[in-house]
Parts: C-alpha cells; structure tokens; sequence
C-alpha cells in the first residue's frame, strides 16, 4: 500500500508542544525553525513516500541473501541507499565540521519516523550508523575522527554496533571477544559477535565495525570492556581503502520480520587477527557503547512511532474500503464499509491515538535532548538532560510495546484477510516484535527506569514530571470545555496512579527489590501512558485555541477527538498498572520454582 507521511501532525508537535522556535535560538541552531522544518520534512517525505515505501514489501518477500560471505541487499536497496546518501539523509543531525547539516534532533526525529514508516528494514542501516557517529564524536581520538566521520555522515560507509556473543545475551559482562595490543599501537581482535544488524551489505563501500572486547589481563565483568573501530577495508593514509580486514559474515539469521535488514553473525581474526582500533581508553568500552546504545534506544521508540503509523494507515484504508454488514444503528440500509462499524472505529481510535500520543511524547523529548546538548545556560542543559534521560526508557518501550498493540489491531481490522500474508498488515505485526526486544528488552528498559532514572534520586525527577502534569491539568480545567475537562479528569487520576507506583518503588526498592523489579514493566508502560496522555491534554490545548481563531478547523476537531479518546480509553488503564504493582506484587513470584 502508499505511504503518506504525517507531516502536519509532526509540524504541529514541532511547534507547538516541541517549541521548534525555542530550539531555533539555541546558538548553531538559528536557521533551523519551523520554516526549515516544514521544508525538510516536505523532502523527506517526497523520498520516503516515492523510493522507500515501494520498497518495503518487496523486502518481505525478497530479503537479503548471503552466500560465501557475501550479502546482497533486497534488489532496488542498492539504488535507494545511493540516494538517501545524496540527499544528505544520513548526516541531518550530524555535526557540519564534518559534512553534516547540523540540523536538531527535533526534526531530525521527524525525518527518522519517515524512513521507518516507509521501510524499517532498510531504515535500520542509517540508523546503526547514527550510532556509530555518536560514540566516536564523543569518544573517539582526533585521529579516528579525521578518518571516519565524514565518511560515515556522507553514508559512504556504513556503521554497526557489535556488543553481544553467543554466551553472553543482554549480559555483556560475558563478552570473551578478545583484543591483543600490538606494537603499532593496534589490536589484534579475535571472536564472535551475533546479532549485527547490516553487519554485512553491498550497500555502502565500507562498514565499520564498532566492537567490545577484552584486552589481555583486563579485570572481569563489564570494568574490563574496551571498545575498538574494526573496519571491514583497512584504510589508508590518503583516505583510500586499502585490504580487506579480517572480519567476515558467517551467516545472516532467518528472522520473523524485517527480513530484508541481514543480522549477521560476524568472525573476527580466523585468519591471524582482525586490526581494531582502540576507542577513548582501555576498559570504558561499555560505557561508550551506552553512547550508542541511548541514540539507538531513543530511535527504537521512533521505530514504533513509525511503524504503528503504516499499521493504521493502512487499516483506515482497507476499513474505508471493505463492505460487510448493515450498521446496527440503522444509518445504511443497505452493507457498508466496515468503518460504520463502532467496533471498527474503537480500533481505529486507538491506534490513531495511541500513535499520535507517542509521536508528541517523543517530540517533546527530542527537544530536551536538544537543549541538554547545545543550550549556553548550564542550568537549562542539566535540567533537559535529566528531562530527556527519564524519557528515554518511554519512548523506547511505551512506544515499542504500543507499536504491537497497534500493529495487532490492524491486522484485526481486516478480520481474515489480515491473516494473509499478500494483504501486507501481517508484516507490520511480525516487523514490530523486535523493537520490544532489541537494543534492551522491556524489561531492561523499565529496569533502567526504576534504578537509574527513579529510585538514585529518590523519586525526585518523577515527582517533578508530575507537577508539571499537573499544571496542565489545572488549564485543562480552567478552559471549561467538556473534552477539556473529561481529559484533565483522567489525567488527574492517572497521575496520583503514578504517584503512588513512585513512593512504592522508591520506599520498597532495597527491602523488597524482588517486590519493585516484578511491577518494573507495569510501572514504565504507566508512566509513558501518563506523559504521553499530558502531551496530548497539552494538544487539546492548543488545538482548542486555534479552532477557536479558525485555522484548519478539520484538522483542529480531530486532535481534540482524539485526545478526548485517548484520555477515555487507555489513560484510564494505570488504575489497573497501579493496583497490579502495589498491591499484587507478592503473587508474581510467589509460584515455587518447581510447580513451573
């Protein structure tokens, strides 16, 4: 099916719950208003809707293939890849002293959302890459900079984050991919690494490799991971690429979903050692691998946003077209399209607004980001950076967890056609699994959620976020609209829901941890329910405003609507959260082992 990108609705989060225009008087980010957002995300949408999204079920069917180590890219791949390189695609977000535009996450996130509603799998590429920059812009020496950056930010190479092993899972504290110094200052690397997304391709001239591993005597657990740049063509001193490294794919996985993104298993050093490159200092690998890994979390949660917006897109378009059975209120005499149906429209409601309330939640938080990295005032960048830290782990798994509620509604709604797999919902489902998995389960992200983000400063940042909710409840109650006041209700509810999870976590965590960790899950899917609900009561706001003065008037009742629902329909489920962890916790873990 087409794809049409949601720009006004990302352009409305831009500037009115993001505050584009805030952002813009950031120093380096003066030209990058709302004008220049609108006229980036007009282009972007012009390619992700015209090359990529033709592409996406074609990747389904015809994914990548390895033979003798080599991968060959879904047939048109190749081609799309080239241009999203010209356009500059890649380095939107990147630093201009190295090729990029320098443009803000704010609409850098925007631009990601379009890649992966259009096509994940082949979104996946830049995506690593992002990464990748990321971890060398703020670990790498001056000397591995010069070399790669801009060829990665041009997407003339391509980048790849190598952590787990077959021993080790989400435990990187078993990583035995091991690091021999050598006299010239390199290493020798030598292992196995698993699950490397575009680990190996034909897409780009060179990938590079970003790799964990253990320098001989290194203490044990992750305080002896050291992380090094393995390139798979050595490079020159002129630039140019020179022999192929000793890094090989020995096999690429057979996947549920996103079947055209090969996830290689990659051998180092079979033959005498492949030649790495030590990043930063010995034994902080895994702390600047956690650079990549919050970029990648971060653009997860994108992934969710997006693909719960082909998801829905596409169940509108069959509901709008599939005829079956008269309206029970009377209002067709005869069969209609399914979309009479109240049935229907609930499923429909929900993933619209479910997908849209993660989409703002995310927007606001690519803001923060923003701020914490580049604003002048000190004060400013610390209170975003913890803002955005908290929300990392929300939109990663709220919006990921969300994507396959979304995706499963959409299969629902074209009842047994969605089942087949030439109709094309199904692969939107078997595509969202992984972003519930990858880059830190659910649970590691709630995990992450309660010990890093909630119980360290005692539940302060938490409460905080809820004064804040809580002041838009109050102008939601002040507007006096019925919509208002029905959303600022459950708002309210859903807060003090919250609320009594954080005192939990926080009173509990250390005399009870097995207690705190079993809600860990629940609590992160009530809190991204709760900010993304107060995204949307601020939308309401706004929307209300501007209907009020006559502007795009459809567009303005739709948001209202939709915020209403959301507020009615699944803000009203952190009661349950809330009761399930702190009064159930004792039968998650009260089964003996045996009886399993």
């Amino acid at each position: 099916m087409s794809y049409t990108a949601p720009v006004k609705d990302m352009l409305f989060n831009m500037q009115y719950l993001a505050d584009i225009e805030q952002v813009a008087q950031i120093p380096g980010f003066e030209d990058a208003g709302l004008d220049t957002a609108a006229a980036v995300l007009e282009e972007c949408a012009k390619f992700t809707e015209g090359v990529l999204a033709p592409l996406n079920f074609e990747g389904d069917k015809n994914p990548s293939s390895w033979k003798d180590g080599v991968v060959t890219a879904t047939p048109g791949f190749k081609d799309a890849f080239h241009q999203l390189t010209e356009g500059g695609w890649q380095g939107l977000q990147h630093p201009q002293d190295f090729g990029g535009q320098g443009l803000p996450k704010t609409i850098g996130a925007a631009c990601m959302e379009m890649l992966n509603s259009s096509n994940m799998s082949f979104a996946l590429c830049p995506l690593l890459t992002d990464g990748a920059i990321e971890a060398l812009l703020t670990a790498g020496s001056d000397e591995l900079k010069a070399i790669y950056l801009e060829k990665l930010i041009s997407g003339q190479w391509t980048g790849t984050m190598n952590l787990t092993e077959p021993q080790a899972g989400s435990d990187l504290a078993l990583v035995r991919t091991k690091a021999d110094p050598q006299p010239d200052g390199t290493y020798k690397i030598f292992g196995t690494k698993i699950f490397i997304t575009w680990g190996e391709h034909d897409m780009a001239e060179n990938i590079v490799h970003l790799v964990l591993a253990r320098v001989a005597g290194a203490p044990e657990g992750v305080k002896g991971i050291s992380l090094f740049v393995v390139p798979k063509f050595m490079v020159n001193k002129d630039g140019s690429l020179g022999a192929r490294n000793d890094v090989h794919c020995v096999s690429i996985e057979h996947k549920m979903g996103i079947k055209a993104s090969p996830t290689a298993v990659l051998q180092f050093g079979d033959h005498g050692g492949a030649v790495g490159y030590l990043v930063g200092q010995e034994n902080r690998g895994l702390e600047y691998m956690f650079i990549m890994m919050n970029a990648a979390r971060y653009g997860v949660g994108i992934q969710g946003i997006a693909i719960a917006e082909r998801a829905y897109q596409k169940a509108v378009q069959y509901a709008k077209d599939r005829v079956q059975s008269r309206p029970v209120d009377g209002s067709v005499a005869a069969s209609a399209a399914i979309i009479h149906h109240p049935d229907v429209r609930r499923m429909l409601m929900t993933m619209r607004a479910t997908t849209e309330a993660c989409r703002a939640m995310a927007s606001t938080a690519a803001a923060a980001y923003d701020a914490a990295h580049h604003h002048p005032d000190a004060q400013v960048r610390k209170d975003n950076a913890t803002f955005y830290e908290f929300m990392v782990p929300l939109v990663k798994g709220y919006s990921t967890e969300m994507s396959l509620e979304v995706a499963s509604l959409g299969v629902q709604v074209h009842g047994g056609m969605g089942f087949i797999e030439e109709t094309g919902a199904a692969q939107y489902y078997r595509d969202a699994k992984i972003l519930t998995i990858y880059e830190g389960t659910t649970a590691i992200q709630a995990n992450d959620l309660v010990g890093r983000k909630t119980t360290r400063d005692g539940g302060q940042t938490a409460r905080a976020i809820a004064a804040q909710i809580e002041k838009t409840e109050a102008e939601l109650t002040a507007s006096g609209t019925p919509a208002a006041q029905a959303v600022a209700r459950r708002l309210a509810a859903a807060r003090k829901a919250y609320l009594d999870v954080v005192d939990f976590v926080c009173s509990s965590a250390k005399a009870s941890p097995n207690a705190v960790y079993a809600g860990s899950v629940p609590y992160l899917m009530l809190a991204g329910n709760l900010v993304a609900g107060w995204q949307m009561g601020r939308a309401l706001l706004v929307a209300q405003e501007l209907l009020h003065k006559g502007q795009d008037e459809a567009f303005m009742r739709a948001k209202i609507t939709t915020a209403q629902f959301y507020a009615e329909h699944i803000l009203v489920r952190a009661q349950g959260l809330r009761d399930g962890i702190v009064e159930g916790a004792d039968s998650v873990t009260a089964l003996p082992l045996e009886l399993f």
